[in-house]
């Protein structure tokens, strides 16, 4: 699947992976089952997704605490699309 495939999908998740599923949520505005879906898993790549949701919800201390969970770093110089786009590209990959 590329990035264009997975916003085709758009609005079946259905056959998505959580982490997919999770910006397919956030995609369509529905921040807080987008939350719940990465909530439920325990590993770095649902903290990465985590971290991008408290981010874009305004909650920066939360979010850097996810890119700590997740071993990655606070995206500084990167709009909230582009990273969901860069999260899309990196799941689809």
């Amino acid at each position: 699947m590329n990035e264009q495939e997975f916003l085709d999908s758009l609005p079946g998740p259905d056959q998505l992976n959580p982490y997919l599923q999770a910006l397919w949520y956030d995609a369509t505005g529905d921040w807080n089952t987008a939350h719940e879906i990465v909530q439920q898993m325990d590993d770095a790549t649902a903290a990465r997704i985590h971290a991008y949701l408290h981010r874009k919800e305004g909650d920066e201390w939360n979010s850097r605490y996810w890119h700590r969970r997740a071993g990655t770093s606070y995206p500084e110089n990167m709009s909230l699309e582009q990273e969901w786009e860069y999260l899309v590209d990196m799941l689809v990959e």
